[in-house]
């Protein structure tokens, strides 16, 4: 018993077999097997090596923005009069972040004090005083509740309330906007990314871009595709929109920056390629465009007042993605490796062919 026990462990540890190598000779199987071993040939080199990179190891970016704008717009509006917008004025937030607001239409209401007066509609329409019970805000309403049913025009009764009056109407939206010079304003951007890995640090002022050619370019796809200086109309459009029409209600756009980037090559070829999209739906018309609210406060005879601004503007968001890839060994290997293995597809594929025609060419015994 032992003994055959130790035949069958010398047997495993010390035999080597391999598998019986039939020829078959075929027209059929051949072409079979020559197209199958083809196929599997252009997939590894055409698609893994060449088109997927399966050379290379990757690695993804750092990336850093920040961004300046310039322009100057004129309005002259009711209550505030005529009045010079720059880019302190239009700017939110002022510190150059990467997503960003610029006003391009406005509402407001000049002079409000603290006091009792009547709500806007928006805030509850009324009959008798018992409609408005006191101390209850309504979500739409511009201030707390007296409990008092007053005339808000020559027709409506709405609730008074103890806030900032008179209170906003903010029914008409002006049109066209305010500030529609926007659309010539031009925004700089600076982008710094690196890839950690490779130790490669890039920045979208490539070699391509001195000082010198950036006081005169102008973003264009075809023509300037590197330059880093934008006109607002141009990304608005290359968005797919109407700047006019945008600049309304307002919207958001989204600018992208990638970099793909082969460092088997010189890092000069490493360059940014900018894209603009559209995250902004015109077909629906709830809560269309993009605004908000801020104030601005003063003193007069002493008493607390203030401009109340609804704006609206388009929002700019930038996004940095991309990747780098460089030759290395290991990765080199496992693909190589993993194309020979598929190579056995063509040997299984057509083994089974010809077995089954030695089979069918075998005679009777």
């Amino acid at each position: 018993m032992q003994g055959r026990i130790g035949t069958k462990l010398s047997a495993f540890f010390f035999e080597y077999d391999t598998p019986r190598m039939v020829l078959v000779r075929n027209k059929k199987v051949g072409v079979l097997f020559r197209f199958t071993q083809l196929a599997v040939l252009i997939y590894v080199i055409g698609w893994v090596f060449l088109f997927e990179k399966g050379y290379q190891t990757a690695d993804g970016l750092i990336s850093s923005v920040s961004v300046k704008l310039k322009g100057l717009a004129v309005t002259n509006i009711s209550g505030l009069g005529l009045q010079v917008w720059d880019v302190a004025d239009y700017v939110f937030p002022a510190q150059g972040d990467s997503s960003f607001v610029v006003i391009t239409n406005l509402i407001v209401t000049p002079s409000q004090v603290q006091g009792r007066c009547a709500d806007n509609p928006d805030g509850g329409i009324c009959q008798e005083d018992s409609d408005c019970p006191a101390g209850k805000p309504r979500r739409k309403g511009h201030g707390i509740r007296t409990g008092k049913c007053v005339d808000f025009n020559s027709t409506l009764k709405t609730c008074e309330i103890l806030g900032w009056c008179p209170v906003e109407v903010d029914e008409h939206v002006p049109n066209p906007a305010l500030l529609r010079e926007a659309e010539t304003f031009t925004l700089f951007i600076k982008n710094s990314i690196s890839f950690p890995r490779f130790k490669v640090n890039r920045r979208n002022l490539v070699e391509a871009v001195d000082k010198q050619y950036m006081k005169t370019c102008v973003y264009h796809k075809r023509t300037d595709p590197l330059c880093p200086i934008f006109e607002l109309g141009s990304i608005v459009r290359y968005s797919g929109h109407n700047f006019s029409n945008l600049a309304v209600k307002g919207g958001v756009v989204g600018i992208t920056i990638d970099w793909n980037c082969d460092l088997d090559w010189a890092v000069r070829h490493c360059k940014p390629v900018y894209e603009f999209h559209s995250l902004y739906n015109e077909e629906n018309n709830l809560s269309p465009g993009f605004n908000f609210r801020f104030a601005r406060y003063y003193m007069e005879n002493g008493t607390h007042r203030r401009h109340l601004f609804k704006v609206f503007g388009i929002r700019f968001d930038i996004l940095v993605d991309g990747q780098a890839g460089k030759f290395d060994i290991i990765p080199t290997m496992t693909t190589i490796g993993s194309g020979i293995g598929i190579f056995g597809v063509g040997v299984a594929v057509c083994g089974e062919e010809g077995s089954a025609l030695v089979c069918l060419t075998q005679e009777p015994q």
